[in-house]
């Protein structure tokens, strides 16, 4: 991360806490909710399956940074499938940086070529070993590993659900990101249940075993994006939702925190890890705070 970059966080940061301030930091810019896959845990794909196009995207990425969005995710669906005309995924990460945002992040699911090496962080879903990814989101794991090794820059982050069907995989994800070429990290959340797969949550004990996992991975050197000051506030979730410094765009429509706000009582089973970690962080907890610090500046 840039000295300047930096600067730029601590000063939002330091503001944010002491003022009380609920000024967003990271917006998400949803660009289509078009996806090649039907994953068993997703709530959110092909629901009107529309590809939004380039000006109502760029006028969107500037009503976000207008409002102080420095942290720019493009979500979707399925983010490699966007184009409109000559223009991909990869102009509007370039178009992104021009317009000053400080990082750029896209998440997707893996099964179209990496070749974005613009983008700060690639968030690529990988749901377990190969049995367990491959159950949740079809023959889709060696295509994504072969996708993987041939990507164009060492950007990517892998990206876990931790749900009934794969939360015993948690180690052999972390081993992943600890031994392929490539991968800068691996991040978890644990599933947020919408109405139509709440039968995939994960208990206390359930999350309390897989932050329990996560941290002996931490200590023996792989290299997690996550929070560990953040585990007990996730398995109790005790975290305060939603989080004002996120918001997310899609289709006009500005969300705070993310599309599931929308969702009566699903916020307080909030799975999302940097949920917990960005409210506790603008609370002023010290712990989370200096570990975002150490975090950020090593993967960033």
């Amino acid at each position: 991360m840039k000295i300047s970059t930096f600067i730029q966080f601590a000063a939002f940061g330091i503001k944010t806490i002491l003022l009380k301030k609920r000024t967003p930091i990271l917006g998400t810019v949803i660009v289509t909710d078009q996806c090649n896959l039907k994953c068993r845990h997703c709530s959110v794909n092909n629901i009107t399956a529309v590809i939004h196009p380039y000006q109502q995207i760029r006028n969107e990425m500037q009503q976000l940074y207008d409002m102080g969005v420095r942290i720019l995710f493009f979500c979707g669906g399925e983010t490699f499938l966007w184009r409109d005309g000559e223009r991909t995924l990869r102009d509007l990460v370039v178009e992104a940086k021009e317009m000053g945002f400080l990082i750029v992040n896209v998440v997707t699911n893996g099964t179209f070529p990496l070749q974005l090496p613009e983008a700060d962080l690639i968030l690529l879903s990988l749901d377990g070993d190969r049995e367990r990814h491959n159950a949740i989101r079809g023959d889709t794991y060696d295509t994504i590993m072969e996708n993987v090794k041939n990507a164009a820059a060492d950007n990517i982050c892998f990206y876990m659900a931790i749900n009934q069907i794969n939360q015993d995989t948690v180690r052999d994800v972390c081993i992943a990101a600890r031994d392929t070429k490539n991968v800068r990290a691996v991040s978890f959340n644990f599933h947020t249940p919408y109405p139509d797969t709440r039968e995939l949550a994960l208990s206390r004990e359930e999350k309390s075993k897989c932050c329990e996992i996560i941290a002996q991975m931490m200590r023996e050197g792989v290299p997690v994006f996550n929070l560990k000051s953040a585990f007990p506030y996730l398995i109790d979730n005790s975290f305060p939702t939603p989080c004002h410094q996120c918001v997310v765009i899609e289709n006009g429509t500005v969300s705070v925190c993310g599309r599931c706000i929308g969702v009566p009582g699903l916020c307080n089973e909030c799975g999302y890890f940097f949920v917990a970690e960005y409210t506790l962080l603008f609370r002023g907890n010290i712990r989370i705070i200096f570990e975002m610090l150490k975090t950020y500046l090593k993967y960033i």
